[in-house]
């Protein structure tokens, strides 16, 4: 792709994702940080037919509050929940107890985020979409 497409394809992703989550205050910088991480992906590749499924994806999200809606609303959610778990570490092990410092060491915590990630590639391949 052209250096003007890929333009093109990140401002019609950021204005439909915008629009998906109604540009409340928590979601937009949510979506905002997590599209601009995946064009900086120097390793990602981006199909015109993968953008297309997504703004159409997006475009009913923003339209009706339906399936698509709820999934753009969940994936946010968590993404949000994540990003405020990876804070300055600092501030975080001064605030937790010794036992959460332990619990957060729990092999457990260390793949919370691996099956929903899973399930989102899994709906990228099936619906040929490019969600993170």
């Amino acid at each position: 792709m052209s250096n003007q497409e890929l333009v093109h394809a990140y401002r019609h992703l950021l204005r439909w994702s915008l629009r998906a989550v109604q540009f409340s205050k928590p979601a937009r910088f949510v979506v905002r940080d997590s599209l601009r991480a995946a064009f900086r992906d120097k390793n990602g590749t981006l199909e015109p037919s993968r953008v297309k499924a997504t703004l159409w994806f997006l475009e009913s999200a923003a339209t009706y509050v339906g399936v698509e809606h709820k999934i753009i609303k969940n994936l946010v959610h968590v993404r949000y929940i994540q990003k405020k778990s990876t804070g300055p570490w600092r501030i975080r092990a001064q605030t937790l107890s010794k036992s959460q410092q332990r619990a957060l060491k729990d092999p457990v915590y260390e793949k919370e985020y691996e099956h929903f990630d899973k399930t989102i590639a899994m709906l990228n391949n099936t619906m040929n979409l490019c969600l993170r």
